[in-house]
């Protein structure tokens, strides 16, 4: 069966044009429910029944996974099955007739103007890693741009002179706008302190880590949470939570919803919308540097 999980997967990237964290969350789901099927005796697509997927769903809840983890995983399943049925490997589609269990939308966290403020200005100091992490973290919050790209941005994706970013991933790609703070910290960086932990190096990322190699997600939610930390920030804080409060600030004080959709990168409108809680129509430029309180 794994073998057809790489056949799935493969056909993900070269006909659906699947984003590589697509690609990855389908096959850590896979190959975790082949490895289930394994330990029951089953090693091809066709031995699989709607009572055996149903028993894997259960297995799921006991072990005390979220609701969203198992919606994951039912989705990935459901497409894999799906895949296989259309070319003719299994005569019956098994994940027809399952549902996902009902997921309870809960609004993400969402700092205050107050705790950002705090946030931000942890990386006070003057060694390049601070100037760096200062340049991150106001970059993050000013165009709620997600960690995986922030991490990814390249030189070239930054227009200083106009105050714009470039996001790509395998199927668009969209410019956000980001204010004078940001681009005070990020001058400051790429002037002082990027050369620095480059060590001679070249590289076409913006941020590097300190040995001048390519940032990892891991190493950036270190970062974050640290100076969460340092802040006096109660609970749990992400690089997602800089995002979700980006989002919320924007539309708490007056942005046009769709104007924050388009910079959120969201393809649905319903999704942005759900931070219209924390409460006009324009460019989004000119929504940006009416409504980010760090502009």
């Amino acid at each position: 069966m794994k073998e057809e999980i790489k056949s799935f997967i493969e056909y993900l990237k070269t006909e659906k044009g699947a984003s590589e964290n697509t690609r990855v969350s389908y096959r850590r789901d896979l190959l975790q429910l082949a490895a289930y099927l394994e330990e029951m005796g089953i090693t091809e697509a066709a031995k699989v029944t709607k009572t055996v997927l149903n028993s894997y769903i259960l297995h799921l809840e006991k072990a005390g996974k979220a609701s969203t983890t198992v919606s994951r995983t039912l989705a990935s399943t459901k497409a894999f099955f799906n895949y296989e049925f259309k070319q003719g490997i299994i005569k019956r589609d098994p994940s027809d007739a399952i549902r996902a269990p009902k997921i309870e939308k809960k609004m993400p966290a969402i700092l205050s103007i107050d705790e950002v403020n705090r946030l931000l200005a942890q990386p006070s100091g003057t060694t390049a890693k601070e100037i760096r992490d200062r340049a991150m973290l106001e970059l993050l919050y000013a165009t709620g741009i997600r960690v995986s790209e922030l991490i990814h941005l390249e030189l070239a994706d930054v227009n200083m002179s106009i105050g714009f970013i470039t996001c790509r991933d395998e199927n668009k790609e969209r410019t956000v706008p980001f204010g004078r703070v940001a681009k005070e910290a990020l001058t400051k960086y790429m002037e002082s302190s990027r050369e620095e932990l480059l060590k001679g190096n070249e590289s076409p990322w913006l941020f590097t880590n300190c040995s001048g190699g390519t940032m990892s997600r891991q190493g950036f939610w270190k970062i974050i949470k640290q100076y969460g930390v340092k802040a006096g920030i109660e609970g749990d804080i992400t690089p997602h939570t800089l995002r979700h409060s980006f989002a919320a600030h924007l539309i708490g004080n007056g942005a046009d919803v769709k104007a924050v959709q388009t910079m959120m990168g969201h393809s649905d409108l319903a999704t942005t919308q759900m931070y219209a809680a924390y409460a006009g129509t324009g460019a989004v430029r000119e929504a940006y540097h009416g409504a980010h309180p760090r502009r």
